[in-house]
């Protein structure tokens, strides 16, 4: 699968761990002074825009994850989750995998901003500033509600027939 040349397409990953009595998802929070304060409705998967166009959508949401979290996704086969649109009107498609990751390891790239806006002072930021992981409950409320249909679909595939 490959996204068109608009550049308004982004890949992710959700990254999910069964336990005993609960599924988790790992979630990530936006960096940034315009998010710091931000909590419930603006967690998002950890995904990214293409590099170029026809660029593999997978290969493009396993460097995203590596880029927002210092770790690779893992190597659990990719459950295709499907796509939503953002209220921006950008293209989100993604894949869940198991796997694990202790969230107080994870590292973030970065990016420069001014701040405050127009001071003429630059500001080294964190694309997430944190990870974590949520059950499924709490990842509907704390994610984007435009993503929130990635967590039903992988709840879905999980509880079908066949699944592990």
């Amino acid at each position: 699968m490959t996204a068109d040349k608009s550049g308004r397409t982004s890949a992710g990953i959700l990254l999910f761990r069964r336990g005993a009595d609960r599924l988790e998802v790992l979630l990530a929070h936006p960096g940034g002074p315009y998010n710091a304060t931000r909590d419930a409705g603006h967690w998002t998967i950890p995904k990214g825009e293409l590099d170029h166009p026809g660029e593999p959508l997978l290969a493009v949401a396993r460097r995203e994850f590596l880029e927002e979290t210092g770790h690779h996704a893992g190597d659990s086969p990719p459950i295709d989750i499907g796509e939503i649109v953002q209220k921006s009107g950008k293209l989100v498609v993604a894949w869940a995998i198991e796997g694990d990751l202790d969230p107080a390891l994870a590292v973030s790239n970065t990016f420069e901003l001014e701040w405050p806006p127009r001071s003429g002072r630059w500001e080294t930021i964190p694309e997430i500033d944190r990870v974590a992981w949520f059950d499924l409950a709490e990842a509907r409320r704390r994610l984007k509600d435009a993503q929130v249909p990635f967590l039903d679909r992988l709840a879905a595939v999980l509880t079908s027939p066949g699944s592990d």
